[in-house]
């Protein structure tokens, strides 16, 4: 589909008809048991077409400094957390946090006793304590809208959330773990088998390698090469968004694009979490 207005327009476009029009779909596909999925593509041998989906292209490679000297909600990892403000301030504009007060304290627990892990360990952490504290709730059903991106902290009351607050919360997490944004993706891909749009997290330990696939239908951490079932659409951390396919990635933007993700960075604020400029 050829979309007037260049790459921009054609992401924005993406962006939407991923969010709204897939969204129904997206929520069915996060209730499904995972199924192992035979190994597609490999960093080395595998077919070029589809290993070049994941792939960082070497402009990025070159970019990567220049991102990092970009603002990011959170990307000052010296500045604290306060726990203690956070609550209150969640509780002021949510109510009674129940039950909910102790899952923020089991993900201040982590945080604290993971700083030292490696980065593979905190991975496996972080991807199991939010798989094993959230239960998949459709937005329909927990916030009757129909998408709506919860912040860790909304999904820590609830106890739920569907499969983009999954990711969205491991994304903060190892962020405030120190692991470099530019190792991080937030990316909507299509469940092949299912036809359906689906949200993950990737990791990607340098920029050539085949990114980690963090996933709210299993606990295991799975390279990309071994999730042919996932085709990725698009990526997005705080600092870019990216088209993926055929012809590699391309960076087309910022996530400014993304009024979700603004959204969410403001009600991040709103919940005491510091803040730096977008820009």
């Amino acid at each position: 589909m050829r979309v007037a207005g260049g790459p921009l327009a054609y992401a924005s476009t993406i962006v939407n008809e991923v969010a709204a029009l897939g969204k129904l779909a997206a929520v069915r596909h996060c209730l499904l048991p995972a199924q192992p999925a035979p190994s597609r593509f490999h960093v080395l041998h595998g077919p070029p077409a589809l290993a070049i989906r994941w792939a960082f292209p070497l402009t990025l490679r070159r970019a990567g400094l220049a991102l990092l000297l970009g603002c990011v909600l959170l990307g000052n990892l010296r500045a604290e957390w306060d726990f203690s403000q956070i609550s209150r301030k969640a509780q002021a504009l949510y109510g009674p946090l129940g039950a909910g007060q102790q899952r923020i304290d089991a993900w201040q627990q982590l945080l604290a006793t993971s700083r030292q892990l490696d980065e593979t360990q905190q991975l496996q952490v972080v991807n199991q304590f939010f798989n094993s504290q959230l239960r998949y709730v459709e937005d329909l059903d927990l916030w009757r809208e129909v998408d709506y991106w919860a912040t860790p902290i909304q999904s820590l009351i609830k106890g739920a959330g569907d499969c983009e607050d999954y990711a969205i919360a491991k994304y903060f997490s190892l962020r405030r773990l120190g692991i470099a944004s530019e190792k991080l993706r937030i990316t909507y891909v299509k469940a092949l088998r299912q036809n359906r749009a689906h949200m993950v997290l990737t990791y990607y330990s340098t920029p050539e390698a085949m990114p980690l696939v963090l996933d709210s239908l299993i606990d295991s951490i799975e390279p990309a090469s071994q999730r042919s079932d996932l085709l990725p659409v698009y990526a997005f951390n705080g600092e870019g968004m990216w088209l993926t396919g055929a012809g590699g990635n391309r960076k087309v933007g910022d996530s400014k694009r993304l009024s979700r993700w603004q959204d969410l960075l403001k009600k991040m604020q709103a919940e005491g979490f510091p803040a730096e400029p977008v820009n």
